[in-house]
């Protein structure tokens, strides 16, 4: 009989903090708020609604809103918390089907919300109506590259219309050899396009997996450390690599895109005992800047 005393009673306490909690809404106080399909700004808009619009708050991600929108392809929808306020709904305000509605202060009012037609997620849609934060777009960055063994260098990657890209790389790298003095230094220019495959954005993070393909153009030098070893010899060539990988980038930092891929390589061995292992592997971080 205590026992279930004690149960009552913490359901009892606990109830109204699991409804205060669930209770939570974001009422617009710009012009026009957009409404996003995940929650970053680089995806697209999946429709608008007007100042003093009340949005029932599903999940609170921080910056961004997680709201019931039904005409996005999974029914929900994100706004960021500066375009209203965040806060527990007015008292006698009518609370339960999870839709859009309009604050009333006076008087009865309808609000008629305009919806605009689904979006894919690789069509750039541009904001319409004032924003608070800037805009970020996956169409231009640079950043770094580590490969396998000791290679490192810079890279640039560019997008056309989210799915089609080009990429350059420019890496160093330096292999000794197990059966023999001598230190091979290589320089390495590679050229290529990929191609995205899908988007996926959750709540968190935006993952975009890709293939691709580049053209090796290196330069490598020998150098031998044995006593009276002779100069540096010098060689040039070309072969070309394949790979497949993904691109992962967080909501919080929309404007950083963490990438790595595995691949299959071929090229010349200008010196034996010093040929280049077939599987590739790579991480590169990009800054997109524009």
């Amino acid at each position: 009989m205590i026992r279930r005393a004690a149960a009552l009673i913490l359901a009892l306490t606990l109830s109204p903090a699991l409804v205060r909690a669930q209770d939570t809404e974001l009422t617009v106080t710009v012009a026009s708020a957009d409404v996003y399909k995940g929650p970053s700004n680089v995806t697209p808009v999946v429709g608008h609604v007007p100042r003093a619009t009340v949005l029932p708050i599903s999940r609170n991600l921080g910056s961004w809103v997680k709201v019931a929108w039904p005409d996005a392809p999974d029914g929900v929808g994100y706004v960021h918390v500066t375009m209203g306020r965040v806060g527990p709904p007015n008292v006698g305000a009518p609370v339960g089907d999870g839709s859009p509605r309009a604050s009333a202060p006076a008087a009865p009012v309808t609000t008629t919300i305009p919806l605009m037609n689904r979006t894919s997620v690789g069509e750039q849609v541009v904001p319409r109506g004032r924003i608070n934060v800037t805009p970020a777009s996956h169409i231009f960055g640079v950043g770094g590259l580590l490969g396998s063994m000791s290679s490192f260098g810079a890279t640039a990657r560019a997008w056309r219309n989210n799915r089609l890209g080009i990429q350059f790389g420019f890496a160093r790298d330096a292999r000794t050899s197990a059966g023999g003095a001598g230190r091979v230094t290589s320089m390495e220019f590679e050229p290529g396009v990929v191609y995205a495959l899908f988007d996926h954005v959750s709540d968190y993070a935006w993952i975009r997996p890709y293939i691709g393909s580049v053209v090796s153009v290196r330069r490598q030098t020998l150098s031998l450390a044995a006593p009276g070893a002779l100069e540096p010899t010098s060689d040039n060539g070309v072969g070309f690599r394949i790979f497949a990988g993904s691109e992962l980038t967080f909501a919080s930092v929309p404007r950083f895109g963490l990438s790595a891929d595995l691949g299959y390589r071929r090229f010349p061995t200008s010196f034996p005992g010093f040929e280049t292992d077939p599987l590739s592997v790579s991480v590169a971080g990009h800054w997109y800047i524009k």
